[in-house]
């Protein structure tokens, strides 16, 4: 079976490069899949049809299409689609997703992982790995986290984790803050245990994948 794995940026595409092998087993024993990556997540649009604008290359801008696409060519039998949902209610965005998935008659079998409010929140799920990537993080900064609350996580983890905290990576510029994912990506996730994380968000996710190929 071939699922494509859709993700809002590079650094929940390289955090997947290290969790699918755990979850659905070695790359063609027997899944396959391919981890495409935006640049951002955008909204649903209103218009379901039409092409894939190349100068929109947010993730939710262009699911329609892309669904369409892949329910319409051989060889694509399923689709995992990641999203942070931010600020978001979780409730409400699991709604609008599934009627759009609804609205895309041709669409392959897909599913959805949300992470509850960034994707940082299942790294702060797995405190072992975390704390085996990291032995001098922040203890009393780990202490004011309610797993799976919206808090400004990936803010709270660089406050753990960086000099200066998340301010400083903010005042250091954005490319800065996706170079500190992308490590974050690279040292936690290969550590990650996939059976033993206190992230909701995160089991649910690993769960909805699966579905597709049970």
């Amino acid at each position: 079976m071939h699922i494509e794995i859709l993700v809002e940026d590079s650094s929940g595409g390289r955090l997947m490069d290290h969790l699918l092998p755990k979850i659905l087993g070695p790359h063609s024993s027997p899944h396959t899949w391919r981890i495409i990556n935006y640049k951002g997540i955008g909204r649903i649009p209103k218009k379901m049809t039409g092409k894939i604008d190349a100068a929109k290359k947010t993730l939710l801008e262009n699911l329609p299409k892309a669904l369409a696409g892949y329910g319409n060519t051989p060889g694509y039998d399923a689709v995992f689609v990641l999203l942070d949902t931010d600020d978001r209610h979780i409730k409400g965005f699991e709604r609008d997703l599934k009627a759009m998935l609804k609205a895309c008659d041709c669409a392959p079998p897909t599913a959805f992982g949300l992470a509850t409010e960034e994707v940082e929140a299942w790294y702060l799920g797995d405190r072992k790995a975390l704390e085996t990537a990291y032995p001098n993080i922040k203890q009393q900064n780990l202490k004011k986290y309610v797993q799976d609350s919206v808090c400004g996580t990936w803010e709270l983890l660089a406050d753990a984790l960086v000099k200066g905290g998340s301010a400083a990576v903010k005042t250091a510029g954005w490319k800065h803050a996706g170079d500190l994912k992308h490590e974050w990506a690279e040292k936690i996730g290969p550590l990650m245990d996939i059976n033993k994380n206190n992230s909701l968000s995160f089991c649910k996710s690993r769960d909805n994948l699966l579905s597709l190929v049970s």
